[in-house]
């Protein structure tokens, strides 16, 4: 009598990107991350925003507050396309579609916050020449 040892069964694994998420699970989180992503996006603002009121004229505190600002977008709108990665991975098409929604409107933000900064802040002209010599009225030494 000759007993077969039965095949284990390949182990099913279930990877998340293995197949498509379901419609409903995919717009219902793409729909919660973005509303969440906007909450605490105001919120952070809004914080940043109080600083800057409460500093009440001292040009140090509202200067750190804005640039902390601009490090805490350039961040925010790195995490949100870390998270349009992940729904990308999940096959979560809409999903990745509200991320990259959230992540342009974050972008478009940044991009505005940091043009006015450095409108605010030129860069000091170059140095004259050294062998420059301004021309004065009635010197003779005008080209």
């Amino acid at each position: 009598m000759t007993s077969a040892l039965p095949e284990p069964s390949p182990r099913r694994r279930w990877w998340p990107w293995s197949r498509r998420t379901p419609l409903g699970r995919d717009v219902g989180a793409g729909v919660l991350l973005f509303m969440v992503e906007a909450a605490v996006f105001l919120a952070v603002l809004f914080d940043y925003g109080m600083e800057t009121w409460a500093a009440q004229g001292q040009e140090d505190r509202i200067e750190a507050a804005r640039v902390a600002e601009l490090a805490w977008t350039r961040h925010f709108l790195i995490a949100t396309l870390v998270l349009a990665g992940l729904a990308l991975l999940s096959r979560a098409p809409w999903t990745v579609v509200s991320q990259l929604l959230a992540a342009g409107t974050v972008a478009v933000l940044l991009t505005l916050a940091q043009h006015d900064y450095d409108r605010r802040h030129p860069a000091p002209p170059p140095p004259p020449n050294p062998a420059y010599t301004p021309c004065y009225s009635g010197s003779g030494r005008c080209n």
